[in-house]
C-alpha cells in the first residue's frame, strides 16, 4: 500500500535531524522495542536555571514517521520550557509535519511518550522501555495497556478499533485483542456521555439568530474538519428551540459508533455555544440548504 506522506515528513525522513547520543543528557526517554517493530532512544539537555531545553537527539528503529516523527520532536522542543515542550501532543507532532498518513499515526504517539520519559528521568523517575503503563496489558503483541488505549482514544477521539490500533497498534498482531479494544471504546463512550456539560464560552443570553449562526459556525470550523479526516460529515437539519438536529453521513452514517460521535459533537455545542444544546441525530433526514 502506497502512503500520501507530506513533503515536510519525508524532509526529516531523509534528512533526520538531530541524530544520535546526548553523551551529556539530563534526561533519556526509551519506549517501544526491536521485537515490536519500533523502538525510540530521545535525550533532552535542560537548562537548570530557565528550564529551558538546550538540545534534544534521538536514535529509532523504526519507519520512516517513526524517524520522522523523532527528527521533528527534537526541533519542536529546543528552546522550549519543559512545561511548554510537556504540552506538545501527537496530533502537534503531526500537525508540523504536514501530516501522518492514519496508519502511521502510532509513530507520532511514540514520539510523545518517549519525550514524557525523558523528562521523567529528568526528574530521577527511571522508564526503561520495557516498563509499561499502569494499567492491565490488552494487546499481548505489542504490550499496549487499557490505560494507554484509553489515553488514545480521549486524546484523538477516536471512534472504531482500527482506530486505536492505527493510533497504539493494539489489535494489530493477532486480533485476540480486538474484543477488549471494542469493550474499551464503549466504556469511554458511555463515560463522556455522563460528563457534565462544560460551561458555555458564549455568552449567557443571546439572540436566537446569534445562536443559529455560533451552531453553523461550530459547525464549520470545529466539527466538520474532525469528520471529514476519518471520512465522514455532517449535515444540520433542524434547530428546534435548544434541540440541534443533524444528520451523519459519509462513514459517519451507520457506524456502530454513532452514539460516541454524537455525544462529542453535543459536548462542543454546549463547549461553544451554550450548555443547554442537545444534540439529535436524524436518520434518513434531510439535510437543510
Amino acid at each position: 500500500m502506497a502512503w500520501d506522506y507530506s513533503e515536510k515528513l519525508k524532509d526529516h525522513f531523509f534528512n533526520p535531524r538531530n541524530v544520535g547520543v546526548l553523551e551529556d543528557a539530563d534526561g533519556k526517554g526509551e519506549v517501544g522495542s526491536i521485537a515490536c517493530g519500533d523502538a525510540l532512544t530521545f535525550y533532552v539537555k535542560v537548562d537548570k536555571q530557565t528550564q529551558k531545553i538546550t538540545d534534544a537527539k534521538f536514535k529509532t528503529f523504526g519507519c520512516g514517521s517513526a524517524i520522522a516523527s523523532a527528527s521533528a520532536l527534537t526541533e519542536m522542543v529546543i528552546g522550549k520550557t519543559v512545561d511548554e515542550a510537556l504540552r506538545i501532543t501527537n496530533q502537534d507532532i503531526a500537525q508540523y509535519l504536514g501530516g501522518i498518513p492514519q496508519e502511521k499515526m502510532h509513530c507520532s504517539v511514540m514520539g510523545r511518550e518517549a519525550l514524557e520519559a525523558a523528562f521523567a528521568d529528568v526528574r530521577g523517575e527511571k522508564r526503561g522501555p520495557d516498563v509499561h503503563d499502569d494499567g492491565a496489558i490488552v494487546c499481548h503483541c505489542f504490550g499496549v495497556t487499557d490505560k494507554k488505549i484509553e489515553r488514545a482514544i480521549r486524546e484523538n477521539n477516536l471512534r472504531t478499533a482500527e482506530q486505536v490500533t492505527n493510533y497504539t497498534k493494539a489489535g494489530g498482531g493477532c486480533g485476540t485483542c480486538l474484543a477488549e479494544i471494542e469493550g474499551i471504546l464503549a466504556r469511554v463512550r458511555e463515560e463522556e456521555q455522563r460528563k457534565p456539560a462544560p460551561k458555555p464560552k458564549a455568552p449567557a443570553r443571546m439572540t436566537q439568530l446569534k445562536k443559529i449562526a455560533l451552531i453553523q459556525e461550530t459547525i464549520e470550523h470545529e466539527i466538520r474538519p474532525a469528520l471529514q479526516k476519518d471520512g465522514g460529515d455532517i449535515e444540520l437539519v433542524d434547530i428546534d428551540g435548544e434541540k440541534v438536529h443533524v444528520a451523519l453521513v459519509g462513514h459517519c452514517a451507520g457506524c456502530r459508533s454513532a452514539g460516541f460521535t454524537a455525544a462529542w459533537i453535543q459536548d462542543k455545542m454546549r463547549e461553544l455555544v451554550a450548555d443547554t444544546i442537545t444534540i439529535v441525530v436524524d436518520e434518513n433526514a434531510e439535510a437543510a440548504s
